[in-house]
């Protein structure tokens, strides 16, 4: 469970605070209270920040609260705090109202009268218990999606007294955000730590707007690159709103990017286990097939299904070994040429032209090619249970946690 900002504008005795710009914006949740000290916060903030700009210790004109409003925007704190009263800041300019607005930040007035020391010790207080009821929460939400449950019932009397809404069936989402490497490698170490601190609280934040929006869905459970959200609503609306999601997301976390995997629906607090095992299916092939733009529900799998019921993964490696090993080992001697044009020739179904097309090769080239591969491996395309052999292995081998997904386009 985390705290909102509507939560900390609804606590005793912070009455006096108004929010003047972002009411759209008062589910964002509130990591922890800053006060700002220095005439810029960019890089002493890394996402879910309540910033407090108070005046006293470095001037505040107009433009030094655009930046502010514009750099809590950046770093994606959860809004902006700023004190007035007679002595520093008097009152905040119109144009950082308008552009807080714009942004999205929210924006709230403080009076100086209303102590410093008060404001914190309950944001702060409410800070600890949100976090003590969120981790008991999470644990028992946990315990269910591991499937550990020695009494069911014991464990849904306590979701009751934890306000856990468990009586509704579900569906499990499976998100994964995946590149941290890409931003140690773009950025440097630091740089990419706050980049990535800032890409999951846009994350954080974006899902429980969506999860609110469909309702009665509960709040993320959130596991190192993973994310698990237990969805009420129908399977249709849950992969439409889903999706949007991620196609609003991706652009703004790249060179990350976010993945998906959906279970089927109707799993109760019994399954939540079962329904976890059908997303993670499913979003190895988001992860391993570009076609599927990242998404993947476990009722798309077809084949996939049933390799994955397979628990001993050397009896799948010793079939792609036997099928696809010679021109594996061939691409790693040389430039890795014949799985793409395998890849494909797949994907357009044998048609020589439109898979050189895809390559960008000639079609003499593309024909070459296939020949090495039927003599490389002893197979025929024009065999039908070659063809089957083939396609299942390149299917596995597509599908390897070891082997980064690869593009045909």
């Amino acid at each position: 469970m985390s705290l909102t900002l509507a939560d900390i504008l609804a606590l005793p005795g912070l009455e006096s605070l108004r929010l003047r710009a972002g009411a759209a914006m008062q589910s964002n949740p509130v990591r922890w209270p800053y006060v700002a000290e220095n005439s810029s916060i960019a890089e002493w903030i890394m996402g879910g920040e309540l910033v407090f700009v108070t005046g006293i210790n470095h001037p505040r004109s107009e433009e030094n609260l655009l930046l502010l409003v514009r750099q809590a925007h950046q770093r994606v704190a959860a809004g902006l705090v700023i004190l007035t009263g007679p002595e520093y800041i008097k009152q905040i300019p119109q144009s950082v109202i308008d552009t807080a607005q714009h942004l999205g930040v929210p924006l709230i007035e403080q009076p100086y009268s209303l102590k410093m020391v008060l404001v914190t010790q309950a944001i702060g207080t409410a800070l600890v218990q949100a976090q003590m009821l969120g981790r008991s929460r999470q644990h028992l939400l946990e315990q269910l999606l591991e499937g550990d449950v020695q009494s069911l019932d014991l464990l849904l009397q306590r979701a009751h007294s934890l306000g856990l809404p468990l009586a509704t069936s579900r569906q499990v989402a499976l998100f994964k955000l995946e590149g941290s490497e890409r931003l140690i490698e773009a950025f440097g170490a630091d740089q990419a730590e706050r980049t990535l601190q800032s890409s999951r609280e846009r994350l954080q934040r974006a899902l429980q707007q969506r999860l609110e929006a469909l309702g009665q869905a509960l709040s993320p459970v959130c596991q190192g690159e993973h994310w698990i959200v237990l969805l009420a609503a129908s399977e249709q609306q849950n992969r439409q709103v889903m999706v949007a999601l991620i196609e609003e997301l991706n652009p703004e976390l790249a060179p990350l990017r976010l993945y998906l995997g959906l279970s089927t629906t109707g799993h109760g607090p019994e399954r939540f286990a079962h329904g976890l095992h059908e997303a993670r299916q499913a979003l190895i092939a988001a992860q391993s097939f570009p076609e599927r733009l990242g998404v993947c529900s476990f009722n798309e799998l077809g084949a996939i299904e049933l390799l994955g019921a397979i628990r001993d993964r050397s009896v799948l490696d010793k079939f792609v070994d036997k099928v696809l090993g010679p021109i594996i080992s061939d691409d790693n001697r040389h430039d890795p040429v014949l799985m793409p044009t395998l890849e494909a020739w797949f994907h357009e179904c044998g048609n020589l032209a439109l898979a050189a097309q895809r390559l960008g090769v000639h079609r003499n080239t593309m024909s070459y090619r296939t020949q090495r591969i039927e003599t490389l491996t002893g197979s025929s395309f024009t065999n039908p249970h070659d063809r089957l052999n083939i396609s299942i292995a390149l299917l596995i081998w597509r599908l390897s946690s070891s082997r980064p997904a690869r593009s045909t386009a």
